[in-house]
């Protein structure tokens, strides 16, 4: 992650109007809900051969928001009739978005992401009203009145009692413009339990974590897509994703 005083959750360049939101990617990480308020989610990988996206490996479990997912702020174009991602709504948000930096409790980690090693004084802004939302910042650069009211500390383990679901991660850039109430601190991480939904983040199992990031390649313009069923199925074609698998 960056070293100056905020580190902005900021997307890749705009593709133009006409392209499809994953136009100039060759990595993708796609989520499926059942419904827009299930929780439990199915992950796959796959890489692009030619015009095709050819899946890597199997399917693996996922857990997402606890109440489901919504219309996130990404790459992609509205989707009308969707619920739309809130602040503290519980929801995970949907669409298709670029990949941040890489995130955890230790000094390094297997990835050829950008990564940051987590202190005590790193926080995620959740505040709506502050000028620092959405942002990932350091109280020795930024204060502690900064950080008064956010309840994302990056080093869940020294401030939540031992928890290891930020042991590792990596941000989901979602609503990099940080507008007010829109949602903020989305990331994928380890989950507390495979039943244990997230406020708003995708979850998954600690070695699939590990291998998500080991595979993610900076260089190939990874995204990551969260949709239900039956939206990827809708706009798979427009969107240029993966046609939807029946396992």
């Amino acid at each position: 992650m960056a070293t100056s005083a905020a580190f902005a959750l900021a997307a890749c360049a705009s593709r133009p109007a006409s392209s499809p939101p994953t136009a100039g990617s060759n990595q993708l990480v796609l989520v499926t809900t059942a419904d827009w308020d299930a929780t439990g989610a199915t992950l796959r990988r796959y890489e692009r051969a030619g015009d095709r996206w050819q899946p890597v490996g199997e399917p693996w479990p996922a857990i997402v928001g606890r109440a489901g997912s919504a219309r996130g702020m990404g790459l992609h174009p509205e989707v009308p009739g969707a619920p739309v991602k809130r602040e503290g709504d519980g929801r995970a948000p949907a669409g298709v978005f670029a990949i941040g930096e890489a995130f955890g409790y230790g000094a390094t980690a297997d990835t050829a992401l950008p990564y940051r090693a987590m202190t005590a004084g790193d926080w995620c802004i959740d505040v709506p009203g502050s000028t620092l939302y959405n942002r990932i910042v350091h109280v020795d650069d930024v204060g502690e009145a900064a950080i008064e009211g956010s309840t994302e500390p990056m080093r869940r383990d020294l401030h939540k009692d031992g928890d290891t679901r930020y042991v590792q991660g990596f941000v989901i850039e979602h609503n990099t413009a940080a507008v007010p109430q829109a949602g903020s601190c989305i990331f994928a991480h380890v989950w507390k339990s495979p039943d244990t939904p997230t406020a708003g983040c995708t979850a998954m199992d600690a070695a699939h974590m590990q291998a998500l990031l080991a595979w993610l390649d900076p260089a190939a313009q990874p995204l990551f897509v969260l949709l239900p069923e039956a939206e990827h199925t809708r706009l798979h074609a427009s969107w240029g994703l993966p046609a939807p698998t029946v396992d």
